[in-house]
Parts: structure tokens; C-alpha cells; sequence
């Protein structure tokens, strides 16, 4: 059994380390040929994380994100997949590059954590687990495409106050795209992020008599909430757009980071993950 996890997790690894490969060298040489290859490599890797999160269901007999290593490749197969499913309907121009090397980054991190599965505490053997883990880390994904759209807003608009009309300018999509982006993935994020949050107090009532707690994971969660709840109002209300909206889905991911991996290490608390 061990053996087959190891052999799946290396093929998700490998697969994704090439779409990433694949990617750059499409940024570089724009080859159509090149970009056709990495992004059936990288929907492979989206499978082969499917097929890895699936049998780790089966070994363990519960939803695989009650430890750092299952959060956080759940974490990248959420990203992947928000990426796919929005290809589909948005082309934009090397989004894939910064996308590809952010899950391949998520799945290193994932690799040096522990992989051995774990007994599930009484806490958490409940129906809720699949529903709240699931959702938030889906929150996540799209959370995490739209901190890579604005990260590319911020390159792209320093190359054009600087009026460098060279390598990036030539590479990356308009500022409206990558704008328009932003608002969709961070409006999605954001629907699952509120769901995540609301089944996580539903759970927290059936298991501890409280809705709310103030865990330091609980208060992070709520915090990262806050922020895109401010930058949602703001572009909706007063108009933030463009430069206001891709700082703020930075700091966004930012808290995001905190509160997966952060809270963990430096607060603890009775969400930290085990392993």
C-alpha cells in the first residue's frame, strides 16, 4: 500500500513538475506546439491529484485533509482544477505559467511534510469534515488564482509606469484582463470562503456547544474573510479596480498562507493539523 502511495504521489510530483517546465518554456519561446503540451501535461496532473486524493480516501476511510501533507495537496488539486474550469471559459495569456508553478510549489511544500495516515480524532470523525475542509480549501484555489492574476497586474503595470514595452508587455494579457480576472476568481474564492466559515460554526455547535470559539484559526479565517469582504465592497461601492484590487488579492493570499500554515506552527490550537 505504501508503495502505491509513494508511486502516485511521485507521478502527481513529476507531472506537474514538467506542465510547470512546459509552461516556462512556452512564457520564453511562445510556441503554440510547446503550450499545447503542457496544458494536456497539467489537466494529466489534475487527474493524477484526483486519483492520489482518491486512494488516500480509501486508505484512510475519510475525506484526505486532516493533516498538513492531505491539506495542502488538496489545496493544489482545488487550484488546479479552479484553473481548469476557468480556461474553459476565459483565455488568459500565460496565466497557466504563473498558475502551474504555484501548484507545483504547493505540492513540494506538501512533500516534505509527513504522509503517513493518521487515526482521525473523535472531534472529527463527523459528516461535517468533507463538507467544511472541502469547502474552504476549494475557497483556496480560487483565492490562489486570483493572488496569481494580481501578482502578473502588479509586473505588468510597473513595466508600463516605467513605459518598458518589451518582454513582459509582449507576454502578458491587458490590465482590463487580468482585472476582470481578479473579480471573478476572488468572487468565487470568496462564495466558498463564506460557506467554509458557515459549515465550519454549524460543525463547531454539533461538536462543542458553540458556534464560535475564537481558536486562532477560527480568528485568522475570519480575518482573511474580512479582508476580501473589504476589497468585494470596495470594488462594488467605490469602484476598486485595477492596481487597489491586485494589492489587496496579495494580501488576501497572504492571510490565506497565515491561516493554513501560519496559525499551525506559531499559535496552535485545536485546528492545527497533527502532521
Amino acid at each position: 500500500m505504501e508503495g502505491i502511495t509513494t508511486l502516485l504521489f511521485s507521478a502527481v510530483l513529476g507531472a506537474t513538475f514538467l506542465a510547470a517546465a512546459a509552461y516556462v518554456v512556452f512564457f520564453i519561446n511562445q510556441s503554440k506546439e510547446v503550450r499545447r503540451a503542457a496544458r494536456v501535461i497539467f489537466l494529466v496532473s489534475g487527474v493524477l491529484q484526483t486519483l492520489y486524493i482518491v486512494w488516500r480516501y480509501i486508505q484512510a476511510g475519510h475525506t484526505p485533509i486532516t493533516s498538513q501533507h492531505e491539506a495542502v495537496v488538496f489545496f493544489a488539486w482545488a487550484t488546479t482544477w479552479a484553473y481548469l474550469s476557468f480556461r474553459w471559459r476565459y483565455t488568459v495569456k500565460n496565466f497557466g505559467t504563473f498558475v502551474a508553478i504555484n501548484v507545483f510549489a504547493l505540492l513540494l511544500i506538501s512533500a516534505i511534510s509527513p504522509r503517513e495516515i493518521t487515526p482521525l480524532l473523535p472531534a472529527l470523525r463527523s459528516v461535517w469534515l468533507p463538507v467544511h475542509g472541502g469547502v474552504s480549501l476549494i475557497a483556496y484555489g480560487f483565492l490562489s488564482l486570483a493572488f496569481c492574476g494580481g501578482l502578473m497586474y502588479l509586473l505588468l503595470e510597473r513595466e508600463l509606469k516605467r513605459k518598458r514595452f518589451g518582454y513582459i508587455f509582449e507576454r502578458f494579457p491587458s490590465l482590463d484582463s487580468l482585472d476582470q480576472l481578479n473579480n471573478h476568481c476572488l468572487t468565487a474564492g470568496f462564495i466558498f470562503l463564506t460557506l467554509g466559515i458557515v459549515t465550519g460554526s454549524i460543525w463547531a455547535r454539533q461538536a462543542w456547544g458553540t458556534y464560535w470559539q475564537w481558536d486562532p484559526k477560527e480568528t485568522w479565517s475570519l480575518i482573511t474573510w474580512f479582508l476580501y469582504l473589504i476589497q468585494l465592497h470596495q470594488r462594488f461601492t467605490v469602484g476598486w479596480r485595477g492596481k487597489r484590487a491586485a494589492v489587496m488579492a496579495v494580501i488576501g493570499f497572504a492571510s490565506v498562507v497565515f491561516t493554513l500554515w501560519g496559525v499551525t506552527y506559531l499559535l496552535g490550537g485545536i485546528h492545527s493539523y497533527a502532521g
